[in-house]
């Protein structure tokens, strides 16, 4: 039966007011390439703009859906996902299919995951501190003896609570810091303060992942866009985050990161990265999480930074993120790709 004739839609989930959920349309948000991909596969979509105030509305909303496809960023505005995560696993128990599923977020799309995959061919020298007291005692020593580290709370985006840490004194009681956020400044400040202005990330579900600096960051970040398990295309971005501002300051020209430039999935540069995920990396993972390809989320980033060079001189790649809760912007080719896996999930749902 197709999904027209059932008189249910896909509900499309993001963050708004009510004055952008009552003027929301298919054609007039940043989704709208996705909605057009949807009613292309003859799948009707309808636009479920959340905030907490409105979460009963949005909830009714979703009961009445067929599937849910969420793009709703851990952290907005001094606001998280709790209230909105909570209505999701309700919706989801009585039946509904939503990407990502909440529960899957959490094993996939926290930084935890870089501890947890840390064995796999993405991984580096990665570390876990759950408690303050773990991270006083280890941090210190594994700072002084490995140079620069980066620090990265459990949930977050934007750059925010993730931090390059170097000694800025021949020991490691004066530290330079600076933030992955869009006009951070550098600072120098004794290890201690940092430290206890880093134990708020010891909150529910908290934690600390502890990562060596890579050098070639300069180089670029690579973001393998993921359709459940297939490479749907990539971005590759001259980011500034981490890197000290030139002397113009965090606002001059110099200081911005370049554009992110798309490319498709058969992109000749990246065929590497791609085997690597589809073949090893992301089969593996599945098996450490314990999560099977029906609840991989529809669309899923990973993004890699280049990782030192082989003897033979090809590149290496490591993680520093993967991106569930919202996953946008994405490649050209990406919105074909999240129609038609939901329509084969829809398909197998019959």
């Amino acid at each position: 039966m197709a999904i027209r004739e059932t008189g249910k839609k896909i509900a499309v989930v993001w963050r708004g007011d009510h004055q952008a959920r009552t003027g929301a349309t298919p054609a007039n948000n940043r989704f709208h390439r996705v909605f057009e991909a949807l009613a292309s596969a003859g799948i009707e979509a309808e636009s479920a703009v959340y905030s907490e105030e409105m979460a009963d509305e949005v909830r009714e909303q979703l009961l009445n859906a067929v599937g849910v496809l969420v793009w709703v960023d851990p952290l907005s505005d001094g606001r998280n996902r709790a209230a909105l995560d909570a209505m999701l696993r309700d919706v989801a128990s009585q039946g509904i299919w939503v990407s990502a599923h909440p529960d899957v977020t959490l094993k996939m799309g926290v930084k935890e995951v870089l501890h947890r995959t840390k064995q796999l061919g993405w991984g580096a020298d990665t570390h876990l501190y759950r408690t303050a007291r773990s991270f006083r005692e280890e941090f210190p020593p594994r700072l002084q003896s490995n140079g620069p580290r980066v620090l990265k709370q459990n949930r977050g985006n934007g750059g925010q609570g993730v931090w390059k840490v170097g000694s800025a004194t021949a020991g490691v009681q004066m530290v330079r810091v600076v933030e992955a956020r869009r006009g951070s400044m550098p600072e120098v400040v004794p290890l201690a303060d940092f430290m206890t202005r880093c134990e708020t990330y010891f909150g529910p579900e908290g934690c600390i992942i502890d990562q060596p600096f890579q050098v070639r960051l300069p180089d670029g970040m690579i973001r393998c866009y993921m359709g459940q398990d297939k490479v749907v295309g990539y971005g590759h971005q001259l980011i500034k985050a981490l890197i000290e501002p030139p002397p113009e300051g965090p606002d001059s020209d110099a200081a911005q990161p370049g554009p992110r430039i798309m490319h498709p999935a058969s992109a000749p540069m990246f065929q590497a990265l791609r085997s690597k995920m589809e073949t090893e990396w992301t089969p593996q993972m599945m098996r450490l999480l314990d999560i099977d390809r029906d609840a991989l989320p529809i669309i899923w980033d990973a993004d890699f930074l280049y990782g030192p060079r082989t003897a033979s001189g090809e590149d290496t790649y490591v993680l520093c993120e993967i991106n569930v809760s919202s996953v946008f912007a994405i490649p050209d080719e990406a919105p074909e790709a999240i129609a038609r896996l939901v329509a084969a999930r829809l398909r197998a749902n019959d």
